[in-house]
C-alpha cells in the first residue's frame, strides 16, 4: 500500500495554523467579556454602515446620520424589551387565578398520595421540608449565577452602542490602518472582503428573519393543535423574543402556559405548551437556523452546526449567533488566498459539485 507523503512545507503551513487556531480560541475564551460586545457592535456598524452612507450622500451630517441610526437601532430593542415586560405583567394579572388553580392542583396531588401510596400529610410535609433543605445551595447558586447574567447584559446594553458609535466615526481611520497591516499589493483584496463582508451580514441579518418567521409559524401551528387559545399571538410573541437569549422564550411561554392551565383545568395543556416550545427550540438550533442562514452565506449546513455549538462552548448563546457571520468573513479570506483552498471547499454548500 503506497504511503501519501507530505512535504515538510505541508506540515509548517498545518501546524501554523492550528497554533494560531489555538492563540485564537485562548483569547476569544478569556477575553469574551470584551469581545462579545465589540463583536456585536462591530455586527451593527456593518449593518447601519450602508444606512449612514445614504444619509450623508442626502446631505445629512456625518456625526448626525451615525445617532440616527443608533437611535433606530435603540428604538427597535427598546421595543423587543417592552414586549418582555408586557409578557411578565400579562402573567402577574393572572397570578391569583393560578395561585388558585395551583393550591387545587396540590390538594388533589396529596389527596391522590394518600390514597394510593398511603403517604400522609406529616410525610408529604417531611419529604418537601427535606427536597427545600437540600436544594438552598442550588438555589443560592441558580440565583446568584441569575444576577450575574442580568448584570453583564446590562453592561452589554449600555456598552454596545457606544462601541457602535466609535466603530462608525472611526471607520475610515480602521480601514487605513487595516490597509497597512497587509503588504499594498493586498489593498484590493480588502477592499473587496470589507465590502462583501457588509454584504454578508445583510444576507446573515435576513436569514435571521426567515428563521424567527418560520419558527412563529411553527409555535403558532403547534398551540393551535393543542388549542391554546390567541395561538399567532403566543407563537410569534415567542419567535421575536428568542431574540434575547435563554430568558426571552422562558417569559414568553408564561403567558400561554398560565392560560392554558386556566383554561382547560389539566396540566396536561401546560405541559403541552412546554413540549410545542421545547421541540421548535431544539428545531430552530439545529435544523432551522443552520439552513436558513447557511444558504444566504452559501456555507453548508454542517460547518454551521459546528460553529453553533463552538460559539455556545466558548461564549454561550452570544456566541451561537455571533460565530456564523464570523465563519462567512473566514470564508471570504479563505476564498482569496491560495493557501486556504481546502478550508474554502470545506465551508462551501458544495453547489458547484452538484
Amino acid at each position: 500500500m503506497a504511503k501519501i507523503q507530505i512535504s515538510p512545507s505541508k506540515k509548517g503551513t498545518t501546524l501554523e495554523i492550528l497554533q494560531y487556531l489555538f492563540i485564537a480560541v485562548v483569547l476569544m475564551y478569556f477575553g469574551r467579556s470584551l469581545f462579545i460586545p465589540l463583536s456585536f457592535a462591530l455586527l451593527i456598524s456593518l449593518i447601519l454602515y450602508p444606512v449612514c452612507k445614504w444619509m450623508e450622500r442626502k446631505g445629512i451630517n456625518f456625526n448626525l446620520a451615525i445617532g440616527i441610526s443608533l437611535i433606530a437601532v435603540t428604538f427597535l430593542l427598546a421595543s423587543l424589551f417592552f414586549l418582555l415586560f408586557s409578557q411578565i405583567l400579562e402573567f402577574s394579572n393572572e397570578w391569583q387565578s393560578l395561585e388558585t388553580k395551583l393550591e387545587g392542583t396540590l390538594n388533589q396531588l396529596s389527596i391522590f398520595l394518600t390514597d394510593q401510596f398511603g403517604i400522609n400529610e406529616e410525610k408529604q410535609l417531611s419529604y418537601i421540608k427535606n427536597a427545600l433543605n437540600n436544594s438552598g445551595s442550588q438555589i443560592f447558586s441558580l440565583l446568584k449565577d441569575t444576577l450575574y447574567s442580568l448584570s453583564e447584559s446590562l453592561f452589554y446594553l449600555l456598552i454596545v452602542p457606544v462601541f457602535s458609535a466609535l466603530i462608525l466615526f472611526y471607520r475610515q481611520l480602521l480601514v487605513e490602518a487595516l490597509y497597512h497591516l497587509f503588504p499594498l499589493d493586498k489593498t484590493e483584496m480588502i477592499h473587496e472582503i470589507i465590502v462583501e463582508t457588509i454584504h454578508e451580514y445583510y444576507k446573515f441579518i435576513k436569514g435571521m428573519l426567515v428563521v424567527y418567521i418560520i419558527v412563529g409559524i411553527l409555535n403558532s401551528i403547534g398551540l393551535a393543535i393543542i388549542g391554546v387559545p390567541y395561538p399567532f399571538l403566543f407563537g410569534f410573541t415567542a419567535s421575536i423574543l428568542t431574540f434575547i437569549p435563554y430568558v426571552g422564550i422562558m417569559v414568553s411561554s408564561l403567558l400561554p402556559i398560565t392560560v392554558a392551565w386556566i383554561t382547560f383545568n389539566s396540566i396536561w395543556y401546560p405541559l403541552g405548551v412546554i413540549a410545542v416550545f421545547t421541540l421548535v427550540q431544539v428545531l430552530e438550533a439545529y435544523i432551522i437556523f443552520p439552513y436558513a442562514v447557511g444558504s444566504r452565506l452559501k456555507i453548508n449546513t454542517l460547518a454551521v452546526l459546528i460553529m453553533i455549538i463552538a460559539g455556545g462552548i466558548l461564549w454561550g448563546a452570544a456566541g451561537m449567533i455571533l460565530f456564523i457571520p464570523f465563519i462567512s468573513i473566514v470564508k471570504l479570506i479563505a476564498d482569496r488566498t491560495e493557501g486556504l483552498k481546502s478550508l474554502s471547499l470545506l465551508l462551501s454548500d458544495g453547489k458547484q459539485f452538484q
